[in-house]
């Protein structure tokens, strides 16, 4: 983990309630780089431990934090319009973001080949989730539909993210946690995402045989 996060994390730890599970869901959603695998799992691990938190709610809280980082990004890119997005992602402090006209460019082309629905399969998929909202933006798509799409996809994700806190945390140390959720979500997050598309595939295919 990036040494600047550090002391956020730490605090984190230290503040760990249902709000600075959605504070940092929120930026974990937006475009700053932040690892949604330390704030879920830990809360997880905690609530089971100490029973302070409870499990569902740490996922409806965080999937709450996840939507309003995605906004963020979504107004932004409806406002300030494609040219200044990928300026942006191309300056210095986009790039201190670890942005990059390329990563926004990538995320664009997600998002016109699988339309609309790439806002929920894209919120499972680890090089996409954080991004895929600014193509939702700049495209302009109905805020409901969006928002819908965003609540599904991230939900799933946090709940596997929950899972692997309260499973692991029976199983691992907690020192070794976040690294060992950092290692099998991305595992899961992108074989969910293949399990989802070819679900949509096979839906349409039979939609098109049945017309």
């Amino acid at each position: 983990m990036g040494e600047i996060f550090q002391p956020l994390i730490q605090w984190y730890f230290d503040h760990l309630n249902y709000w600075t599970v959605t504070m940092l869901m929120t930026i974990e959603s937006s475009f700053i780089p932040f690892p949604s695998e330390v704030v879920i799992p830990p809360a997880v691990y905690h609530s089971v431990s100490t029973a302070h938190m409870n499990a569902i709610l740490i996922v409806l809280f965080a999937t709450l934090g996840a939507i309003l980082g995605a906004l963020v990004n979504y107004f932004l890119s409806l406002w300030i319009g494609k040219p200044l997005v990928y300026r942006f992602a191309d300056s210095k402090l986009g790039h201190m973001l670890l942005l990059s006209g390329e990563k926004i460019n990538n995320a664009e082309k997600y998002f016109n080949e699988h339309g609309a629905v790439s806002t929920f399969i894209g919120r499972l998929i680890p090089a996409i989730r954080q991004l895929i909202s600014i193509p939702a933006g700049l495209a302009k798509m109905p805020l409901g539909r969006f928002v819908a799409f965003t609540a599904l996809g991230a939900g799933i994700w946090n709940t596997v993210l929950a899972l692997l806190g309260y499973y692991l945390g029976k199983a691992v140390p907690e020192d070794q946690l976040i690294a060992t959720v950092e290692h099998y979500s991305h595992e899961i997050g992108y074989t969910i995402a293949a399990i989802v598309v070819a679900a949509i595939a096979i839906i349409i295919i039979r939609n098109r045989r049945k017309k």
